[in-house]
């Protein structure tokens, strides 16, 4: 039964919280950069002062119980809201610690200089960087472990806030003298019948291209049972002859260096995508995430 006089402290819910996310005491503990005894002492005093359970351990996993996952949000709020009050009395919004998720096809290309642009720009701010799906970032900023993430817009998610940051335009990527090679005119008619290589199920980039193909009745060739998890294996897969595929404008420097390739651009109006930050609705921090959304704006790779 829980003690109605007890009050639990910052640090014994950012334990809960850093367990929650991890499922792994000792990732938690380096996370929070205390010892993992101190971790599970906080999360023992945490539960023991409010009389149940929150987390079920054993040798091989570490879950969140029934009750756990009730009050999980709680205490994500209430970390949100006493870091809040931390940053205010800092005069700058910007600071304190920013929980940024980034889809995996952005992060590589937009993090070499945003990062160092933030911390010149805003010492105070701690960002702490989550690449990951859509779908997990999403889930992220509904529970509270992420305050914003960078992806694919329109994110279709209720009670979140998009910025629009920029568009880009899709690119074919070919083997190194592929007919379409360097080509500027190509309609997305000319990928039907073509070995269109795609990410694994579940990266929002895969979606767009088979939306696009859907939506000009494009049927892609096979490609057997290659699979890849980062947009830098299926460039490579395209290298070795395996077939094409799209990536989106910002990556094409960064993985098309190598002397196998070849790209093709497509006529205007071009495929492409909208990239955005977003955040939840109830925040306090939509100006603050206002002004760094204009730093990452500014940071963007241009071709």
């Amino acid at each position: 039964m829980t003690d109605q006089t007890y009050q639990p402290t910052l640090s014994q819910l950012r334990a809960f919280v850093a367990v929650a996310e991890y499922r792994h005491f000792g990732t938690a503990a380096a996370h929070l950069r205390v010892s993992q005894p101190t971790l599970s002492q906080s999360l023992a005093s945490l539960e023991n002062g409010l009389g149940i359970q929150l987390i079920e351990r054993s040798t091989r996993r570490v879950l969140v119980t029934a009750a756990g996952t009730r009050l999980l949000p709680q205490a994500m709020a209430t970390l949100e809201a006493a870091d809040r009050f931390v940053a205010s009395a800092g005069g700058d919004g910007l600071t304190g610690t920013v929980r940024m998720g980034i889809i995996p096809t952005v992060a590589p290309y937009v993090l070499p200089a945003l990062l160092p642009e933030l911390r010149r720009r805003l010492p105070g701010l701690v960002p702490h960087v989550i690449e990951d799906r859509t779908a997990r970032l999403l889930e992220g900023l509904r529970t509270g472990i992420l305050d914003i993430a960078l992806m694919a817009l329109p994110s279709e998610a209720s009670g979140m806030i998009e910025i629009p940051l920029y568009t880009e335009e899709f690119v074919l990527v070919t083997p190194r003298g592929h007919e379409l090679a360097g080509r500027r005119d190509i309609e997305p008619a000319a990928l039907d019948g073509l070995p269109l290589l795609l990410l694994d199920e579940g990266h929002c980039l895969r979606d767009q291209t088979l939306d696009l193909c859907r939506s000009r009745e494009v049927r892609p060739g096979h490609v057997g049972d290659t699979r890849a998890a980062s947009l830098t294996t299926v460039v490579q897969c395209v290298g070795g002859g395996l077939g094409v595929t799209l990536i989106p404008e910002m990556a094409v420097a960064a993985e098309t260096s190598r002397g196998t390739l070849d790209i093709a651009r497509f006529t205007a109006p071009a495929p492409g995508r909208a990239i955005g930050l977003v955040h939840r609705g109830s925040t306090g921090r939509g100006e603050d995430y206002q002004a760094l959304a204009d730093i990452i704006r500014e940071q963007r790779p241009r071709s």
